[in-house]
């Protein structure tokens, strides 16, 4: 396999964004992560097609309450990223993920996951739950094959099948952003900036395809065990669902009914916010998230 780095000259003077890279090798391979404040980490998981950069709103509330771990997945971001679509699958994201907590022996987890952010970090901790003491879940789901995928999703899958590595990450993400502010040449640059050619994209491309639409998938059988190990999972969890995500709308009910965490937390909705509720609403979510650590 093919394995490029972008350069670190990409990543220079992004707005909002004065935060020092860490590295660490997992599996042969090279894995970014943002790493502030102290305490018990709080580890915050990116989706498609975004990188740690989307948390940049959220780290100076959180660091407040604790040590802000957020990862970049390989072919995302400053991490290493493999040239073809067909290098990426469910298990080289879950092993690097499960190789990343066993590199930083990261225990005492508050997990804050989004969109692929969720299929893997809570398949991992359910598989882990020694090393997690609570949840944050937001705009995610658990697909298993047995279900009907969104009709939002469905569009998303078919855009990217046609584009391919082609897809113009920043113009896209500014493009489902709520807030205005978000919405700048200079914002759209910084999630363009881990991505220079199409070459780097191929991880971009490859997340959709990984979403399992039949039983038999790859990844579909760990995500069924995620389900019935988080049925019985009684540690705290919060479920933070914006009102405005066509992905992953009513998974948020989902989450509550299956997971008896949720039960003792107040049920949240994030108002005026898209599938980025990261972007959207950064500081409210991450007040949220203080809180409930602080009950």
């Amino acid at each position: 396999m093919a394995v490029l780095r972008t350069p670190d000259e990409r990543f220079e003077n992004l707005p909002d964004f004065p935060y020092e890279p860490h590295y660490v090798e997992v599996n042969g391979l090279r894995l970014h992560y943002l790493d502030e404040g102290k305490g018990n980490p709080i580890l915050c998981l990116h989706g498609e097609p975004s990188w740690s950069y989307l948390y940049r709103r959220m780290i100076p509330t959180l660091v407040e309450a604790g040590r802000v771990v957020a990862p970049d997945w390989i072919g995302f971001g400053r991490s290493d990223k493999l040239t073809e679509v067909g290098d990426y699958s469910f298990e080289l994201h879950h092993d690097s993920l499960v190789g990343f907590l066993e590199a930083l022996d990261l225990k005492e987890i508050t997990l804050v996951c989004q969109d692929w952010g969720g299929l893997l970090g809570l398949t991992v901790a359910s598989e882990l739950p020694e090393r997690f003491a609570r949840l944050v879940i937001m705009n995610t789901f658990l697909p298993t094959g047995e279900e009907a995928l969104t009709e939002g999703f469905k569009q998303w899958l078919g855009f990217v099948e046609r584009v391919g590595k082609k897809l113009q990450v920043g113009r896209l993400m500014t493009r489902t952003f709520q807030r205005e502010e978000s919405q700048t040449p200079a914002v759209r640059a910084a999630y363009d900036a881990p991505f220079p050619g199409p070459e780097h994209r191929a991880g971009v491309a490859a997340f959709p395809l990984l979403v399992p639409r039949s039983p038999e998938d790859p990844g579909a059988q760990a995500m069924r065990q995620a389900r019935k190990r988080l049925a019985g999972w009684e540690k705290p969890t919060l479920v933070l669902f914006s009102d405005g995500d066509p992905i992953t709308r009513g998974a948020d009910h989902f989450f509550r009914e299956l997971i008896p965490g949720t039960r003792q937390q107040p049920q949240i909705t994030i108002e005026g916010a898209g599938h980025f509720l990261q972007e959207d609403k950064g500081p409210e979510i991450a007040r949220h998230i203080v809180r409930f650590l602080e009950r």
